[in-house]
């Protein structure tokens, strides 16, 4: 089979991060498909312990949050962000619940390029986690903010390159 033909290879091949966004809302009924994208991603003993929070572009909190980051205008721009945070106490083993919830991120970003959105994963913004929870009204003693995805409406073309295959196999098989 030619991967190309693939509608999952190449929505891999072909998702972008997006950083500037329209005006134009995203529908309730989209962010709720992303969020079941990322609700269905591998976990460790099945434990699902991220757990996640929208703030669209009315909350008081998304101003709140771009402040939180070097990178607020892309907040500030977006329709929405979901935060993607994992529960402590359902924690069971921190490297691969950390490993779960790329999973789970990147399983939303896949499902954001579906639906015709764009997206970018902020990581930065989780250097300061007090601040970032406390933007969003969590405690940090329940919650570890794993990243935010700001989305929206695409207003530009993501592009991106890749190494060569050959740079990143340690040895040919």
């Amino acid at each position: 089979m030619d991967s190309k033909d693939n509608p999952v290879l190449r929505a891999i091949r072909e998702r972008r991060s997006i950083r500037r966004f329209t005006s134009e809302p995203v529908e309730r009924a989209a962010l709720l498909t992303i969020l079941e994208a990322g609700q269905w991603a591998p976990s460790g003993l099945n434990n699902q312990p991220w757990r996640f929070l929208v703030v669209t572009r009315d909350d008081p909190r998304h101003t709140l949050l771009a402040e939180c980051t070097k990178y607020a205008q892309i907040v500030r721009d977006s329709a929405a962000c979901i935060c993607v945070l994992l529960q402590k106490d359902a924690m069971y083993s921190e490297m691969k619940d950390h490993q779960g919830a790329g999973a789970c991120i990147q399983n939303m970003l896949l499902a954001v390029h579906a639906l015709g959105l764009g997206a970018v994963w902020l990581g930065q913004i989780v250097n300061d986690q007090p601040a970032t929870l406390g933007a969003l009204g969590l405690s940090d003693a329940e919650y570890e903010i794993e990243a935010v995805l700001a989305l929206g409406h695409p207003d530009q073309k993501g592009d991106s390159k890749r190494k060569p295959l050959s740079e990143l196999l340690l040895e040919d098989f």
